[in-house]
């Protein structure tokens, strides 16, 4: 491999990516009526959106589909060549149809365009040609077109897909932020990822309660209160007061601390030693959160209380880790 190669690979990549970056920056200028138009068509659609196109902008149109549908705005992707074949019946008048081509003349797209028109649903066009076949059909054309592509033949579609994606995004996030789509909204179509996890799981899904929480009342004996800790092996004990109310938590570390000032275990009261108030989470707080209270105080463990400051659980490291929020 000569350098002169090695150098031909960069000058190559360079060029493709500053011909695709022109080809996004143009988009912003297009961002129009019809752009306008498009959402509003879509916010009043009763239905789902479904997305076409035929080769590489199939596979766009299946991308965006996808973040349609995973940011509030229902959505499909079907096939032209299948739409033809029986594939037509999954869309109904109550829809809106995004049909993309570069050229806005594909023919299997132009094949369906009567049939959609006929059962009376929207068609809002992605093309880089303003006087074609579908731009003249739709309600709203999005103006995809593009200078050059970035393949040197100008066959490959390179920088025609990349605008047409990002006009997708743009479109997508629009809508998002007109619906007040929340975080928690995405994690409920993502549940089975780490997002999903650290969204939705709560304190109260995955704290121990009733006889699995370490706790002793005031009162009770340091060597009682490691007894509690040696049996629950949550690496700490809650303490509360007459009234079930918390008021203090006895950890391993608090033990090697105790030990190095050689106290009597069986008589010193734990309220004595243990490290009062401590920091402590609610259960309906996000699992999440409790992770981020124990990294930033280094602690391995937190009580869970309710609203009148009452045990109802406890929580470490690794119910997190085995829930998967780690």
């Amino acid at each position: 491999m000569t350098s002169e190669n090695r150098k031909h690979f960069r000058t190559s990549a360079v060029r493709a990516i500053q011909i695709e970056k022109k080809a996004i920056e143009a988009l912003e200028g297009r961002i129009d009526e019809d752009f306008i138009q498009a959402c509003e068509v879509i916010m009043q659609c009763k239905g789902r959106v479904v997305v076409t196109g035929m080769g590489k902008s199939g596979h766009i149109g299946n991308k965006i589909a996808a973040t349609l549908a995973s940011t509030g705005t229902p959505a499909f992707f079907v096939h032209p060549g299948e739409a033809s074949h029986g594939d037509l019946g999954m869309i109904t008048s109550q829809d809106v149809v995004i049909a993309i081509s570069n050229s806005g003349n594909t023919s299997e797209v132009v094949t369906i365009l009567p049939l959609i028109k006929r059962m009376g649903a929207p068609l809002i066009s992605m093309t880089g040609n303003r006087d074609s076949v579908l731009s003249r059909e739709a309600v709203a054309n999005l103006d995809v077109s593009v200078e050059a592509e970035a393949c040197p033949l100008g066959l490959a579609p390179t920088s025609s897909t990349t605008a047409t994606l990002v006009m997708g995004d743009a479109l997508a996030v629009a809508l998002l932020e007109a619906r007040g789509f929340s975080a928690e909204d995405f994690a409920f179509s993502h549940p089975g990822g780490s997002l999903g996890r650290r969204l939705l799981l709560r304190v109260s899904d995955i704290m121990h309660t009733g006889d699995r929480i370490p706790v002793v009342t005031e009162g009770t004996t340091l060597s009682g209160a490691l007894l509690e800790i040696s049996q629950k092996g949550l690496g700490m004990t809650t303490v509360v007061d007459a009234k079930g109310r918390f008021s203090g938590v006895f950890t391993d570390g608090d033990l090697r601390r105790t030990l190095d000032k050689s106290i009597d275990i069986h008589n010193t009261a734990i309220e004595q030693v243990m490290t009062r108030n401590g920091k402590t989470i609610a259960a309906d707080q996000l699992a999440a959160e409790a992770l981020k209270i124990m990294e930033d105080m280094k602690i391995n463990a937190l009580p869970v209380t309710g609203d009148n400051g009452e045990l109802v659980g406890a929580i470490n490291m690794h119910d997190l880790l085995r829930a998967g929020v780690i």
